[in-house]
């Protein structure tokens, strides 16, 4: 069975940086579009970032300059590099393979001084 496993979150303060990691079990990336999704309770689950199988990339309004998102198809493995954290970056992240049932269990980022 097909698994994403996230890891990398933790707490940080406001400015610092985070480098989230999605390992895959499975060769997705070179077939899918993977991306980065966070949620805080009570809202909806978010798009910060996406890259396609070419590694063309989009990101979400909030995150543009400060986040970027790479993949290592050897390694099938997605990252997330979080740059200038700011306490609205707070949230569970999830990695996701596009137009599949695929998501992983979360890691918590916490962005509080």
């Amino acid at each position: 069975q097909l698994q994403l496993v996230e890891s990398g979150g933790g707490l940080v303060q406001p400015g610092g940086s985070l480098r989230l990691s999605c390992a895959a079990s499975a060769d997705l990336f070179k077939v899918y579009t993977m991306g980065w999704y966070r949620q805080v309770p009570g809202k909806q689950r978010d798009m910060v970032a996406r890259i396609t199988k070419l590694a063309t990339t989009t990101y979400a309004d909030s995150v543009k300059g400060r986040f970027t998102i790479s993949k290592d198809n050897a390694k099938n493995t997605l990252y997330l590099q979080m740059n200038s954290l700011k306490p609205e970056d707070t949230a569970v992240y999830y990695c996701h393979a596009a137009d599949t049932p695929y998501w992983g269990q979360g890691t918590q980022v916490t962005v509080s001084s």
